[in-house]
């Protein structure tokens, strides 16, 4: 498969979307390995993922254009002669979805049909993946979790995000602007936001350990999947190369779930040290908490041959191992 990657990407023209954050910046970096012309796309706003330090290794390989998908105009540019579109620009937070819902839609909806009216228009014969999120489902009535599960978000970043979602879709089958949406699970690894909860709560506890404090855990007895970010982003490299992908929606999902007290103990464990405490949920939280949730991923493994390969225990390593040496990059 590596073989063949190298094939499609050589020498191709590749927008990233999102290209500073934590999943943007590990694609961004394997695509330029695979030798292709990446440019990098991301607004830097505080309150999302980007960070410069996510790219560092491929920086001076690497176009990097400071630009907010909210922009008509320079995406309409952006996306022009490109070969592939990579579509990972997003509000992530759950709660400034509630609290800040407008910026929200602009960001995960508007923008992103936008980015598709500016495809149909200048270039429509560019290949498109999306990165949605497993919170489109709601609560789930069964596990794991399946694409044909009833979507029924329950905050706006989830209905904004089913949009935009929706919109790949139905661009796909009305123009042609070929697209494939994956449901990104739990991702988690070197990069990932850690200065607070606005991306993943696993940040947050992967600092305060790093720092000595004790992090909080909220319940403890829910069950979560994670994914490896290098797993993640082999995922996005297959729905990008293979044609019965193209107007597909794929689930990623991690290992075998595990409970968040159980999640917690492995990170103390692996850290060599570190508490936490167990709380009750936060009443606000509660009411757009989906309870246990964990992917089904038969079916891009079916199609497509891509699995999870890397342990939680594995990835928690390597990420502890890179924020002992980041930590004061990216707090």
């Amino acid at each position: 498969m590596n073989a063949e990657k190298e094939s499609a990407f050589a020498g191709k023209r590749v927008l990233v979307t999102g290209g500073l954050g934590f999943i943007g910046g590990r694609l961004s970096q394997r695509l330029v390995s695979l030798g292709a012309n990446v440019v990098v796309a991301d607004a830097l706003i505080p309150e999302h993922g980007g960070h410069l330090r996510n790219l560092r290794r491929a920086a001076r390989r690497v176009q990097i254009e400071r630009a907010d998908v909210r922009d008509r105009a320079t995406m309409a540019e952006l996306v022009r002669g490109q070969d592939f579109l990579f579509n990972l620009a997003g509000q992530t937070s759950h709660m400034d979805s509630m609290t800040d819902p407008e910026t929200d839609l602009e960001i995960n909806a508007r923008s992103q049909l936008s980015i598709l009216e500016a495809c149909r228009r200048h270039n429509p014969q560019v290949r498109v993946v999306f990165a949605s999120t497993r919170q489109i489902y709601g609560r789930p009535d069964y596990l794991p979790v399946d694409e044909k599960h009833p979507l029924r978000p329950v905050d706006v970043n989830g209905i904004n995000k089913l949009a935009g979602e929706n919109y790949h879709l139905l661009y796909d089958d009305v123009h042609g602007i070929r697209s494939t949406v994956l449901r990104l699970t739990n991702t988690i690894g070197p990069g990932m936001r850690i200065k607070d909860a606005r991306q993943t709560f696993v940040g947050v506890w992967i600092r305060r350990v790093l720092e000595g404090e004790p992090f909080e855990v909220w319940g403890g007895a829910q069950l979560r999947d994670f994914t490896f970010v290098d797993d993640a982003v082999e995922a996005f490299l297959r729905a990008a190369t293979r044609r019965e992908a193209e107007g597909a929606v794929y689930n990623l999902g991690g290992p075998p779930p595990m409970t968040l007290l159980a999640l917690a103990e492995l990170l103390v464990e692996l850290n060599g040290g570190g508490s936490f405490v167990v709380k009750r949920f936060p009443a606000a939280r509660r009411k757009i908490d989906i309870g246990d949730f964990f992917a089904d991923a038969g079916l891009i493994e079916r199609e497509l041959g891509w699995r999870a390969r890397t342990s939680v225990r594995t990835a928690l390593a390597k990420t502890l191992a890179y924020y002992r040496k980041e930590l004061g990059h990216y707090v």
